[in-house]
């Protein structure tokens, strides 16, 4: 009589999670920034930003972040990192740069014309943005507190900050995970 043929074994994944996608940070930065419950634990300071880690999708790093009344973070990319951030109270104002710049070896350009790209995200809006991306977010309002989450993959490995005088731009720092955690 034919024996009956072995039971395989169940095969277990040890491979790591997928990336996220820029599609996939926005839908957790929007969800997140819906969450009234977090969003009113942020203790929130008068005279400078606050912000709280949170844990984000597929080993990305978020934030939730609060900005005072004026408010900015200044010119500055996210390096290597793709992101998302999404406003959950209040207002912020995005400028950015339609340009990749130089992964290193200057210090400063000279911008063209036409690079220049401003939007403004009300409560509920956000965005998503590629590797190499350069902005400045900003709290405009002159009384009201701002709220937003972001999110990053892979986890920041640095953040170039630049100055930014008409159309010259100029690389000012780095900062590594340990100058913000």
């Amino acid at each position: 009589m034919p024996q009956p043929a072995p039971t395989p074994s169940p095969v277990v994944s040890t491979l790591p999670p997928a990336a996220p996608t820029a599609s996939e940070l926005l839908d957790f930065v929007r969800r997140t920034a819906a969450d009234r419950d977090l969003v009113d634990s942020l203790p929130l300071d008068p005279e400078g930003r606050t912000w709280v880690r949170l844990d984000g999708p597929g080993g990305s790093e978020a934030w939730l972040i609060g900005w005072p009344p004026g408010a900015g973070t200044g010119w500055h990319d996210h390096a290597e990192s793709q992101g998302a951030f999404a406003t959950a109270r209040g207002a912020l104002t995005e400028n950015a740069l339609a340009v990749r710049l130089p992964a290193s070896g200057w210090k400063t350009l000279e911008l063209a014309d036409g690079l220049d790209r401003s939007r403004r995200l009300s409560e509920g809006e956000g965005r998503a943005f590629g590797r190499h991306h350069v902005h400045e977010v900003l709290n405009e309002s002159t009384d009201t507190h701002a709220v937003s989450v972001h999110a990053y993959y892979p986890p920041l490995p640095l953040i170039r900050r630049f100055s930014r005088a008409d159309a010259v731009l100029r690389l000012e720092q780095v900062e590594r995970p340990e100058d913000w955690q």
